[in-house]
Formats: structure tokens, sequence, C-alpha cells
């Protein structure tokens, strides 16, 4: 007698290797679904960006430091939306606009 197996058993071992396999390219794509609908529902969860936006100081008071538009990517992570009247109203009472974006400009106030 051999001890070899034969072909019969061999291509069942191949087909139950295969079907693990398959079984966790199934998972894994199942995984990726959830997180893309996951991250869609995020996107469509997300409340949309403010138009102005003032950052405020490091201080116990958080004295506000600049205003500046909504995109405006010298804005710093201590930066608050708020409505264009507040926007305005802080660059009347003397807080920076922005030289980049140009909040005052956009806002129609003018030195």
């Amino acid at each position: 007698m051999h001890d070899q197996p034969d072909r019969l058993s061999l291509l069942r071992f191949l087909e139950r290797v295969q079907l693990r396999h398959l079984e966790e390219t199934r998972r894994w794509i199942a995984d990726e679904e959830r997180r893309r609908a996951e991250q869609q529902r995020g996107e469509q969860a997300r409340p949309p960006a403010p138009d102005w936006v003032i950052d405020y100081g490091l201080n116990r008071e958080g004295l506000p430091l600049a205003v500046h538009t909504g995109d405006c990517h010298m804005t710093g992570k201590r930066a608050r939306g708020v409505a264009a009247d507040a926007a305005r109203r802080a660059i009347v009472e003397g807080v920076k606009a922005c030289g980049h974006c140009r909040p005052d400009t956009a806002l129609g106030v003018l030195d």
C-alpha cells in the first residue's frame, strides 16, 4: 500500500481550503460595505460648514482673535461658526479680520 492520498481526497481538501478563503473574502467585502455605508451616513449627517468663523485665544476669557470666512485655511482649532451679523459686529468692535480670506470685504465692513 502507498501512503499518498488519492486524487479525489486532494481535490476535496483543496475545495475546503478554497471555501474557507471564499468565506473570508466575503466577510471582508461585507465589512468594507458596512464601512462605506457608515461613512456615507456620517457625511450626510454632517452639518454644513459655517459661512463665518471667529477664532478664540487660549486664555480663560476666550477673547476673539480674528474673524474668517468659513472656508479659510488660516482658521485655528479654537474657532466657532457664527452668523454674518455676529461676524460683522466683531469686526466693527475691533476684532481683527483675517488678511488671507478678507471677511471684512466680503461682509461690506471697511475701515
